[in-house]
């Protein structure tokens, strides 16, 4: 069993006077890792949410194979979601957790789940609550791994995690992908770390879905330009500039906006090297009011 493919129709959530996802109308495609992102408030852990039948939508609908999975217990079990606390029995054993979520997910992998264990240091006789931070977000990243749920959502789920704990996770997640093909959804601030995962790019802004693109073609939205500060002036002016870098005479600008293949080759001929621009810049600037503006 493979992914599932996740459709948002016009999905809108309200708290109080809230709202906190605003008619979002978005595909996840089956078998692929889409990156979520978007800043604080934009409404990612809400929709998640939704589409794991945590809440239930106020308008709009969610659909995971086609079905709505609020109250469908089979379909429930092949979505998980892992938020930043792990989703863990924080009282209990570690044990008793990982036996929790295997009876709640048929795709279960005790063996993996325990192979993960050891490669992040965790004593499955240790309860969560007593944990460091990072070590929980660990745990929570063994779930998600071992549940290899056909929908498997990690939203923030490895901020704790040190820089070689997080570097680990994503080989981990990227290998098991590979091996067992699933839905993947990374929700995640660490726009520069893990921008390489992702074969599509969801961004919220304020509730809505600003973009919902294949990666790549996102990152032809912006250039950077490097050459002589002279000629990187002259070919840049009147485009949309993110900001500049100067060292000695040479200067880099990251411009906003597709450049088509003639603009590329006169600045080719220019003596001007044309490359690509990292993703969280381009989030940084769509999500910015004044660039935007």
């Amino acid at each position: 069993m493979s992914g599932l493919d996740v459709e948002l129709r016009d999905l809108t959530v309200d708290f109080k006077d809230t709202r906190a996802v605003d008619s979002a109308t978005v595909r996840l495609p089956a078998n692929t890792i889409t990156g979520l992102l978007g800043r604080n408030g934009s409404g990612k852990t809400t929709m998640l949410s939704a589409v794991a039948s945590l809440l239930r939508p106020t308008s709009g609908q969610v659909l995971v194979d086609g079905r709505d999975p609020y109250e469908d217990e089979a379909l429930m079990e092949q979505v998980c979601l892992i938020r930043e606390g792990g989703d863990v029995l924080p009282d209990e054993k570690i044990r008793v957790t990982l036996d929790f979520v295997a009876s709640a997910r048929p795709r279960w992998d005790q063996a993996y789940a325990e192979e993960l264990l050891e490669t992040f240091e965790l004593d499955p006789g240790k309860k969560p609550a007593k944990l460091s931070r990072g070590k929980r977000s660990a745990l929570g990243a063994v779930i998600g791994l071992a549940s290899r749920a056909p929908v498997t959502m990690f939203d923030e789920v490895y901020l704790g995690m040190d820089a070689p704990s997080r570097r680990r996770f994503y080989e981990l997640l990227i290998a098991d992908y590979v091996e067992h093909p699933r839905t993947v959804v990374v929700s995640s601030h660490l726009i520069s770390e893990v921008e390489q995962l992702f074969e599509n790019v969801v961004v919220l802004d304020r509730g809505a879905v600003l973009v919902a693109e294949e990666a790549e073609t996102l990152r032809e939205q912006g250039a950077t330009v490097t050459g002589a500060a002279d000629r990187v002036d002259a070919a840049t002016a009147g485009l949309r500039v993110l900001g500049e870098t100067v060292l000695g005479p040479t200067k880099q600008v990251t411009v906003l906006g597709r450049l088509d293949q003639e603009t590329r080759e006169r600045l080719h001929a220019d003596g001007l090297e044309v490359g690509a621009v990292p993703l969280q810049d381009l989030f940084i600037a769509l999500t910015d009011k004044e660039v935007r503006r």
